[in-house]
C-alpha cells in the first residue's frame, strides 16, 4: 500500500499553478472580480445579449466573461463593469505574511 502525501495549498491557487507571486496576485484579483460579475449577472437573470447591452460590451466579451477567461479582462474594465451593475469595489492592502 502506497502512502499519499497531502500538501497544504497556498492561499492563492495561482501560486500553486506556478505563476510568479506578482502575476498570481493579479490573477486572483481578476478572478474574484469576474466571479462577482458572474453572480450579479445570475442575480439579474440576464441573458448574454442583455448583459452585453447593460454593460456596453460585445456578446463575445460577455461570453468570455461567463466562461471565466481571465486573460481577456483588465482590473480596470472589470471594476467599471461592476460599477455598471451597481456594485462597489473596495481594496484591502495588507503586509505579506512571512
Amino acid at each position: 500500500m502506497s502512502e499519499n502525501t497531502i500538501t497544504q495549498a497556498a492561499d492563492n491557487i495561482f501560486i500553486d499553478l506556478g505563476f510568479s507571486a506578482e502575476e498570481a496576485d493579479n490573477l486572483l484579483i481578476r478572478s474574484q472580480l469576474i466571479l462577482a460579475l458572474q453572480n450579479q449577472i445570475k442575480h439579474h437573470g440576464w441573458t448574454i445579449e442583455q448583459t452585453a447591452q447593460n454593460l456596453k460590451q460585445s456578446s463575445d466579451q460577455i461570453k468570455a466573461l461567463t466562461q471565466g477567461k481571465i486573460g481577456q479582462f483588465s482590473v480596470d474594465i472589470l471594476i467599471a463593469m461592476l460599477n455598471q451593475v451597481g456594485m462597489t469595489v473596495k481594496v484591502e492592502i495588507c503586509p505579506k505574511v512571512a
